[in-house]
C-alpha cells in the first residue's frame, strides 16, 4: 500500500540559516491517490517576530502564536507520523531545508532518515509545462482546482490544494496503470468474455483515385531523393 504525505510549512521568513523558524505545518494523507482524512495541521511559537513580508502572506501574527508548542517539543510525534512515507512538496529544497534545522535542533536526524522519497511538484510542472506559471497558484488556475477560501496562504489548506494538483499531474500514469496483481474483478464492475472469432473483418479497398494520389506522391518522393527510394528500390528487386 502506498503511502503519501502533502506536506507544506509556513515559516517567518525565507533563510532557515540565518535563523527563521517554522510557525505552521499543513500534512495530507493519501492512500493509493486516496484521501484518508489522517491528516496533521500544527502552529508552533518561533520565537521571534515574522517578516513583515512573510506576514503579509501567512497572517499569522505574534499574538495568535504566543501559547503555541515549540517545534522541538513535538518533533518526535512530527517524524512518527511522517515516518516511511512518501513525500509531495512544492519547491521541496525550501521546506525541508527548514525541516531539517528545526529537526536539527530538536537534537533529531535530518527529514531524508525518516522518509522515502521526496517528490517535487514544482520539478514536475517545470518538466511538463516549460515556461509557464507554476506557482501553486498557477497549477490550481491550470487545473481547474478551487481555491476561493484562500485568503491567506496556510500550509493546511496549501496541502489540500497540492494533493489535487498532484493527482492532476500524474493522471496521465493512471491512465496508463492495469491492475494485474488481483484477477478479481472491481467492485461494481462486471467483465464479459467475447468470442472475436465470430467477427469479420470488413477489408476497405483504395477507390482509384486514392490509388492515383498515392501513386503521385511516391513520385514526387521518389524524385526528390534521386530516385533512392527504399520503396523503389524493393520494386525493382521484385519485378527483377
Amino acid at each position: 500500500m502506498s503511502r503519501q504525505i502533502v506536506l507544506d510549512t509556513e515559516t517567518t521568513g525565507l533563510s532557515a540559516d540565518n535563523g527563521d523558524r517554522i510557525i505552521e505545518l499543513g500534512c495530507v494523507e493519501l492512500l493509493n491517490r486516496k484521501l484518508t482524512g489522517n491528516d496533521l495541521h500544527l502552529y508552533f511559537n518561533p520565537d521571534r517576530e515574522s517578516h513583515e513580508d512573510a506576514l503579509k502572506v501567512h497572517g499569522l501574527t505574534t499574538e495568535f502564536l504566543a501559547d503555541k508548542p515549540r517545534f522541538e517539543t513535538l518533533a518526535p510525534d512530527i517524524v512518527a507520523y511522517l515516518s516511511g512515507a512518501e513525500l509531495i512538496i512544492h519547491n521541496a529544497p525550501f521546506d525541508v531545508g527548514f525541516l531539517n534545522k528545526e529537526l536539527e535542533r530538536a537534537g533529531l536526524p535530518p527529514l531524508r532518515s525518516h522518509v522515502g522519497e521526496v517528490i517535487d511538484t514544482l520539478v514536475m510542472a517545470k518538466q511538463l509545462y516549460p515556461g509557464k506559471r507554476n506557482s501553486l497558484d498557477g497549477l490550481c488556475d491550470r487545473f481547474g482546482v478551487d481555491r476561493s477560501n484562500r485568503t491567506f496562504h496556510g500550509a493546511k489548506l496549501d496541502a489540500q490544494l497540492l494533493a489535487d494538483v498532484y493527482i492532476h499531474l500524474t493522471r496521465g500514469q493512471d491512465a496508463l496503470l492495469i491492475e494485474v496483481a488481483s484477477d478479481e474483478p472491481a467492485p461494481g464492475m462486471v467483465l464479459e468474455q467475447v468470442d472475436l472469432r465470430g467477427f469479420t473483418l470488413p477489408v476497405l479497398l483504395a477507390s482509384d483515385d486514392e490509388l492515383s494520389a498515392h501513386a503521385q506522391v511516391l513520385g514526387e518522393l521518389d524524385k526528390a531523393s534521386g530516385g533512392k527510394t527504399i520503396f523503389r528500390a524493393y520494386e525493382e528487386k521484385t519485378v527483377a
